[in-house]
């Protein structure tokens, strides 16, 4: 089987891309798969690159990538690919539609509001949210232009900052907690990695650099471990995930609140999903193994 890693694009995680990607094609069954890199620089791209590959592996982030178009574009072409769906990819991408539906599910999430322009700041709803808040793209990922804002003066150049990456800015009750992550393969939950940046939260060099991070496999005291499980749980039911997931959240107090849901998480060398299926004793080319495997059941 031809399978084809689809890396780079048109985002602003383009680099980070490229680093999942080239490890994703190191690390394949060279002597089960013929592997070969596919780099996106512009959306027709995959068109023609991948017309003669039996399975793409898709190992883009951000627009064209975790939205769900280039999974629908693959559909179109008949060709299998790795990961959730166009509809439960296209939800998770945007964090307030998200929210929305974990909210109506009544899975705990911080309280929001979301903004197209600065004219659309509504001081008065932040201020009864309370600061601090994340000002951060709505579509966005990596935490590139997320900021933690403490005062109301500093909330228009924050704002301002994510509309640059975006079309729309969240601004969300900063949760001060601990830093968990969920990772989910066909339903199950992996073991839980608790996050602990050296920066004031998981920013976009405590995610990426050497040393940005403590990024330790945990068990927690059984109440809270099992609270935030369930809710990892029902986050892929409500939102309709398949094949591999990553459900991040904030616990403050014994408290989950959900921040985000991953459906192309990162695979780089400091990726967290990696660190979580080596806990539970699957190398890497074992993890791209099964990542393949539950893509290719979901086939119809």
């Amino acid at each position: 089987m031809k399978i084809g890693v689809v890396m780079g694009g048109i985002s602003s995680e383009r680099e980070v891309s490229l680093n999942s990607g080239k490890e994703i094609v190191k690390y394949f069954n060279k002597e089960k798969y013929d592997v070969v890199p596919i780099v996106i620089d512009k959306k027709d791209d995959i068109i023609a690159k991948a017309k003669d590959i039996d399975f793409a592996f898709i190992a883009l982030h951000g627009k064209f990538g975790e939205d769900g178009i280039i999974q629908a574009v693959l559909e179109t072409m008949d060709i299998p690919y790795s990961g959730c769906g166009p509809l439960t990819s296209g939800v998770c991408m945007d964090k307030d539609i998200t929210k929305k539906i974990l909210r109506s599910a009544g899975i705990n999430t911080a309280d929001w509001l979301s903004v197209k322009s600065v004219e659309e700041i509504d001081y008065d709803l932040i201020e009864k949210i309370g600061y601090p808040v994340v000002v951060k793209p709505n579509c966005g990922g990596s935490s590139v232009a997320t900021n933690i804002i403490k005062k109301k003066e500093d909330i228009e150049s924050a704002v301002s900052l994510a509309l640059d990456y975006d079309t729309e800015v969240m601004i969300e009750k900063y949760i001060k907690g601990d830093e968990v992550t969920c990772c989910m393969m066909n339903g199950e939950v992996l073991p839980l990695i608790a996050i602990k940046p050296k920066a004031e939260f998981f920013d976009y060099t405590a995610k990426y650099a050497d040393g940005g991070s403590d990024e330790i496999i945990v068990k927690l005291e059984e109440g809270i471990q099992n609270k935030i499980e369930e809710m990892a749980l029902n986050c892929w039911k409500v939102l309709k995930c398949n094949v591999y997931v990553r459900v991040d959240m904030i616990v403050k107090e014994g408290v989950p609140y959900v921040l985000e849901l991953n459906t192309l998480p990162g695979m780089t060398k400091n990726s967290l999903f990696p660190k979580s299926a080596k806990a539970v004793n699957m190398s890497y080319t074992d993890l791209l193994e099964k990542i393949t495997e539950y893509s290719l059941a979901e086939v119809r």
